[in-house]
C-alpha cells in the first residue's frame, strides 16, 4: 500500500492517488490500535472530498471501538479546541491547509490536544496500516456534537470587549473555512467587516488559500485601501494561521507580528514566559523583556514548539511562518486569537497599525525568508559558519545555523523535505547594513554551492 502520504508532522497527499476512504478507514483503525483512544474528535475542511474521507475514517474509528464526536465542517484549531474543551481523548482534523485542491490529509492529537508526529506514534500509525486489523467486540457510537458555541465563547474570553471600538476590517478567508467563524464572532463585536472571498468553496475559485503567495495578496490590499479599514487579516484554508494587513494595505511579515502579540498578552498577564523560533529573534527578545517577560528560543515547528511551551509552561508561542500558540488554548496554534488581539490594540492604543509595526521594522529591518536550492545543503551551513566564525559573538546550532555579531545576525537553516536552505538576515537599526550582508550570505551560498559540484569531498573536510 502507498503510505507516502504519512509525513513528519501529519498527513497529506494527493487524492485519490494518495489519500482516498479505503485508506482513511485503516489509518481509523490504525489510530485507535495504537493510541487506545475511545473518544474522539472528527472534524474536516471544507475540501470536496473532505466529507467522504471523513465519513471513511469515522468508519474507521468505529470498527476499532472508538465513539466518534462528529463536529462537523470546521478550522483545525477548532478540532484542538474541543479536544481539549470536551476532555476526548483525541482528535482528527481532514485538511490539507494551504495545499492545491486536488490534496486532502489529516491532523492528529492525543489527549489534551497534544500532537501526535512521527516521534510519538504517527509512524505507527501508519505502519499498522499495513496490517490486517481485527473488528472490535462492540463498535464504537458516532455522535454530533456543536462545538461552535464554547470555541466563540472562548474566543471572546482573549480580549476586552467593553474597551472595543467601532473599526472597519477586511477579512479574507480564501474560500476557506475562516468566514463561518467571523460571522459567528460578528454580533459580539463593535466592528465592520468587508467581506472578500468570503464564501467556502472547496474549487477555489479564486486560487489556494495560501497568503504566503504574493500573487495571493492583493484582494486582500485592495479591499483594505478601497474600503479604508483599520487593517486586513487572510487565512489560509483551515485558518490555523492568520496574516494581517496594515491601513496601507501593506503586507506584514509575521516576525514583527509574534513581536506585537507577545507584547499585548504580556501587559494582560503582567509577566510569563514567551517562546520563539531562531530564525528572527531580536525584535522578540526586546518586546518580551520590555514587557517583563522571559523569552525562550525554540526550534521551528508546531510539535517542537508545543512541547517546549508545556515545559516551560509559557503564556504564547510565536513562529514568523504566522503560527501563534497560547497557553489556554490547551497549547495549540490558533488563526482566530491574534487578530482579535490585534484589534483589541489598536482600540485601545487609538493608533494605527502601520505606526506599530513601521517603529519595529525601523529598529530591527530584517530580509524576510528567502529559500535556495542547492546541492549539498549541509555542506552550505558548514561552509558558512566556518567564513563568519572569526567575527561572530555567538553561534548556536538550535535549529539550523545561528550567527549573532555586533549589529546584525543570520539564521540559515535546511528544509526537512527537499535540497532547501532558508536564510533570515536582521540587524539593529541599519536597513542597508542588513541588505548588504543578505547579498554577501547570497554569494557565499551560490560560491560554496559551486565548490560543492566541483568538489564533492569538500563538505567532509569542513
Amino acid at each position: 500500500m502507498d503510505l507516502d502520504c504519512f509525513k513528519a508532522y501529519d498527513i497529506r497527499g494527493k487524492v485519490p492517488e494518495q489519500l482516498n476512504p479505503e485508506l482513511a478507514e485503516r489509518i481509523g483503525r490504525s489510530y485507535v490500535e495504537v493510541t487506545g483512544a475511545r473518544k474522539v474528535i472528527v472534524g474536516y475542511d471544507i475540501r470536496l472530498s473532505s466529507p467522504e474521507i471523513a465519513a471513511a475514517l469515522s468508519e474507521g474509528l468505529r470498527t476499532a471501538g472508538a465513539n466518534v464526536f462528529d463536529i462537523g465542517q470546521c478550522g483545525t484549531e477548532q478540532v484542538y479546541f474541543a479536544t481539549s474543551h470536551f476532555g476526548m481523548d483525541g482528535g482528527i482534523m481532514v485538511t490539507a491547509s494551504h495545499n492545491p485542491k486536488d490534496y486532502n490529509g489529516m491532523k492528529m492529537v492525543g489527549p489534551d490536544a497534544r500532537p501526535i508526529s512521527s516521534t510519538n506514534g504517527l509512524l505507527a500509525i501508519r505502519e499498522g496500516c499495513r496490517e490486517p486489523l481485527g473488528n472490535a467486540r462492540q463498535p464504537g457510537e458516532l455522535f454530533q456534537i456543536d462545538a461552535m458555541k464554547p470555541y466563540i465563547e472562548h474566543l471572546l474570553g482573549y480580549i476586552d470587549i467593553d474597551t472595543l471600538t467601532p473599526l472597519n476590517i477586511v477579512v479574507n478567508p480564501g474560500n476557506g473555512g475562516a468566514g463561518e467563524v467571523i460571522d459567528a464572532l460578528e454580533p459580539y463585536l463593535p466592528f465592520e467587516f468587508h467581506r472578500v472571498h468570503h464564501t467556502p468553496d472547496g474549487n477555489f475559485p479564486n486560487g489556494v488559500p495560501n497568503p504566503l503567495l504574493p500573487e495571493n495578496r492583493t484582494p486582500t490590499s485592495m479591499a483594505v485601501t478601497a474600503s479604508n479599514a483599520a487593517m486586513g487579516i487572510a487565512w489560509d484554508g483551515d485558518f490555523d494561521r492568520c496574516f494581517f494587513f496594515d491601513e496601507k494595505g501593506r503586507f506584514i511579515e509575521g516576525y514583527y507580528i509574534v513581536g506585537l502579540l507577545a507584547d499585548q498578552f504580556l501587559r494582560k498577564t503582567g509577566g510569563g514566559k514567551v517562546i520563539h523560533d531562531p530564525r528572527l529573534t531580536w525584535n522578540t527578545r526586546e518586546l518580551v523583556q520590555e514587557a517583563g517577560g522571559e523569552p525562550i528560543e525554540s526550534k521551528t515547528g508546531h510539535a517542537f514548539i508545543k512541547e517546549r511551551m508545556r515545559d516551560e509552561d509559557a503564556i504564547y508561542g510565536g513562529e514568523m511562518s504566522a503560527h501563534h500558540y497560547f497557553r489556554d488554548f490547551a497549547y495549540c496554534d490558533s488563526g482566530m486569537i491574534p487578530w482579535l488581539l490585534v484589534a483589541e490594540r489598536l482600540c485601545q492604543s487609538g493608533v494605527s497599525l502601520s505606526s506599530l509595526i513601521d517603529a519595529r521594522i525601523e529598529t530591527f529591518p530584517a530580509s524576510g525568508e528567502i529559500n535556495r536550492t542547492v546541492k549539498d545543503p549541509e555542506h552550505i551551513l558548514q561552509g558558512i559558519e566556518r567564513r563568519y566564525l572569526e567575527e561572530a559573538l555567538s553561534v548556536t546550532h538550535t535549529d539550523g545555523l545561528s550567527m549573532e555579531f555586533q549589529r546584525w545576525r543570520f539564521n540559515l537553516r535546511m528544509s526537512n523535505t527537499e535540497p532547501v536552505i532558508r536564510l533570515n538576515v536582521e540587524s539593529r537599526g541599519d536597513i542597508e547594513l542588513m541588505k548588504s550582508f543578505t547579498r554577501s550570505l547570497l554569494d557565499d551560498i551560490e560560491e560554496l554551492d559551486g565548490q560543492s559540484l566541483r568538489d564533492p569531498q569538500l563538505s567532509v573536510a569542513l
